[in-house]
């Protein structure tokens, strides 16, 4: 084993202390990665064997520390788990080695310090970090379905306390180094990195035979250990909030909390391979792989513009026009005018388009006073932000955004209104959440230039924005609407047209379910409780009031084909007859499916209007109809060219609508499930509840095939539509 120059170097000075400068050449930041672990042991081996050595010091060349580990090796199969698990029994025994040699080392962290890089700096006997607010210091492997597996699980209750450690390893808390310092997390702040060396090197100095917490006999963990009244009551009521919080879907979870619980009841050495063992069995969860493939992989490529048509010269936005000033033109222009961009905000009255950007103050007030925004960064915000009812005012921008109200002759309006005097090579975009763009595009002069780009509310906290190809949409325009959401740091999938695109579709099948399931007689706390439970961030009714009733009545009206399909003239029906009959119409009019006077609870008189029936009681069933449906619209839609990949489809699915990251999303959830048993579970649906349950050919020749859904071949649209 030798050292790999491509990714650190060590050098040792006349003083005796030797410094490990970590720089991995091949990538744009330092990993935790299986090449860089086998170098770094070899260097500390042979800086603890030189008895010229006295101390050694661990820093980085890049901007940052490190950046945890190389997921794109844990994405990869493990196909022998053995292996794995003695190669991390291996690694601990090095680690060990190097912390017990009786030799200082010194982390000297400057930048940010994550997951495995956080755990590298543990190895070291004394962290010091530099007093950057921007740096962020934690473990963030739970957002990805794993948890600390270099010894950081155990290592971060040793340090911080059973409770506060707990938090740092389930919750993935980020630290200032501030806040890290305050936590024991790391052992100094200095002011500026030329402070670093000399601050490690005094430390080496005073303290030639270090000993780490968990080695000495007299160390008292923060609070009491887990034998101690405070550390057991602390570890009772994180098993039960865990449960509530994660209902059993998350391994990682689940397994850091067990070695967090055994480990700290035994030996160090025993207990980091109690770690070793479950941290091998979480990296081999196919939740673990969902989460990486999607939540990692999928929505980093997405940010950086992976859709992004090639050849096209980058579409720079100075200055954006927003039509309509309500929740979600207000939202619009608060996150470009945060991006630096001049945003005239248009409505129909100057106080219309005023409370518009009266959104954004509130907004920035509360991030000042929050301390998360800068006083003048605020205001120099809301000086780009212009209201204005002049159509002329959208002269001179390079992008204009429609959110003006559902109805195909208003948007028809302000597109020839805004056309006018737009200039002709500019972008005009449709932020519709249902209308097809290509209908749209008919009332514009440039159709070639007309796309869709629509938001999720609140658009200042929802990361997803579905980009809508029209018929004549061209290169550029998608170009444009890529770089536009990338310069307001939001996550862009590319879709075809469709009513409803991708998102809105498969949205309203989630709701729709759920309206159903309560028509046949299933108790809506049944119901609402069963999608919380399988990961549904809210239940189908609780976001059907949100969205409102009477919008959801008017995107029905407006479909030509409402009579012609049975699935929507039922949904129709039932929300006609709450909306008109009862006056439920949503959570703004503090009246839908729940109650909004004071506690937020269901509407007590469902029970009397959808009468429960014991036969539809079973919360599997329940569960598979909510999750197999979205699923299954999903599917749909890759099959009609909607979408351009599986991939697209999860990442909308996970941040647009809320859909299990576990799972991995929407179309990977038919894996997850197994494709012949979602297959069957469908087909027993059919016959049951009717003939949106209908399953497509392809799908079947997919699964007979022995193939996932991430073999599937991704046809055009024009390929996939009959002619």
């Amino acid at each position: 084993m030798a050292i790999d120059k491509n990714i650190l170097t060590v050098e040792t000075g006349s003083d005796g202390i030797a410094i490990i400068t970590i720089d991995n050449k091949n990538e744009s930041t330092n990993l935790f990665s299986f090449d860089f672990i086998s170098s770094y042991i070899e260097a500390a081996n042979e800086l603890v064997n030189n008895p010229a050595v006295k101390g050694v010091i661990v820093q980085s060349a890049k901007s940052m520390f490190m950046a945890g580990a190389d997921l794109k090796q844990l994405e990869k199969p493990i196909t022998d788990k053995e292996e794995f698990l003695n190669n991390s029994l291996q690694m601990h025994k090095s680690f060990r080695e190097i912390e017990k040699a009786g030799k200082p080392f010194v982390a000297c962290i400057d930048g940010h310090a994550l997951g495995g890089g956080l755990e590298l700096a543990m190895i070291c006997h004394h962290r010091i970090s530099t007093n950057n607010p921007k740096t962020k210091i934690g473990f963030p492997e739970i957002k990805v379905g794993l948890f600390p597996g270099g010894g950081g699980t155990l290592k971060a209750p040793y340090l911080m306390g059973i409770q506060n450690g707990l938090m740092a390893v389930l919750q993935g808390t980020n630290h200032t180094p501030a806040k890290a310092l305050k936590a024991n997390l790391i052992n100094e702040v200095v002011e500026t990195t030329e402070d670093l060396i000399p601050a490690a090197k005094k430390w080496i100095a005073e303290n030639p035979k270090p000993v780490q917490p968990w080695d000495n006999k007299k160390y008292k963990i923060p609070g009491g250990g887990l034998m101690s009244p405070a550390g057991a009551q602390v570890m009772m009521g994180g098993i039960g909030n865990l449960r509530k919080l994660t209902h059993g879907n998350y391994p990682a979870a689940t397994n850091a909390m067990t070695v967090i619980y055994k480990g700290l009841q035994v030996p160090f050495d025993r207990a980091l391979e109690i770690e070793a063992r479950y941290f091998t069995d979480t990296i081999t969860s196919k939740e673990a792989k969902n989460m990486i493939r999607t939540g990692f992989m999928g929505i980093g490529a997405a940010k950086k513009g992976i859709a992004r048509p090639k050849g096209v010269e980058p579409y720079p936005i100075k200055k954006l026009g927003v039509l309509g000033a309500g929740m979600m033109g207000a939202g619009i222009a608060y996150v470009s005018a945060y991006a630096g961009m001049e945003v005239v905000l248009k409505d129909v009255t100057i106080e219309g388009a005023q409370k518009g950007k009266d959104y954004s103050t509130g907004i920035v007030n509360k991030r000042v006073e929050r301390k998360k925004m800068e006083q003048d960064f605020g205001d120099a915000l809301l000086a780009r932000i212009h209201p204005t009812t002049d159509p002329a005012a959208m002269d001179g921008c390079d992008m204009v955004i429609e959110a003006v109200f559902e109805n195909l002759d208003l948007k028809a309006t302000v597109t020839k209104e805004t056309e006018a005097v737009l200039g002709a090579d500019k972008i005009y975009a449709s932020n519709t959440s249902t209308i097809p763009i290509t209908m749209l595009a008919k009332a514009s002069d440039r159709p070639e230039n007309f796309i869709g780009i629509h938001f999720f509310s609140p658009v200042d906290k929802m990361p997803l924005v579905e980009i809508i190809v029209g018929e004549k949409t061209n290169d550029r325009a998608i170009a444009a609407a890529i770089d536009y959401v990338m310069a307001i740091r939001k996550i862009p999938i590319v879709v075809n047209d469709s009513r409803g695109f991708y998102t809105s579709r498969c949205f309203g099948t989630f709701t729709s379910e759920g309206l159903f399931l309560l028509d046949e007689g299933v108790p809506a706390a049944m119901i609402e409780n069963v999608a919380k439970t399988k990961g549904m961030p809210v239940g189908p009714l609780a976001v059907s009031d949100e969205v409102s009733l009477t919008l959801g009545l008017h995107v029905m009206e407006s479909n030509p084909d409402l009579e012609k399909s049975p699935e929507m003239s039922r949904n129709y029906k039932i929300t006609k007859m709450l909306v008109e009959e009862h006056g439920r119409k949503g959570k703004k009019a503090g009246a839908g499916f729940y109650e909004y006077g004071g506690k937020k609870k269901l509407w007590p008189k469902l029970a009397e209007i959808f009468k429960s029936d014991v036969e539809t009681l079973d919360k599997e069933i329940v569960a598979k109809r909510i999750l197999h449906r979205q699923a299954l619209e999903a599917f749909r839609c890759l099959d009609e060219g909607v979408l351009h990949s599986v991939v697209d489809g999860d990442i909308g699915s996970v941040t647009g609508w809320g859909f299990p990251i576990y799972t991995g999303g929407a179309l990977s959830y038919i894996d997850f499930v197994g494709g012949a048993a979602f297959i069957a579970d469908c087909d027993e649906f059919k016959e049951k509840f009717g003939p949106r349950w209908d399953v497509p050919q392809s799908l079947r020749d997919l699964v007979a095939a022995g193939k996932s859904i991430h073999d599937f071949e991704v046809k055009s649209k024009a390929e996939a539509m009959p002619a």
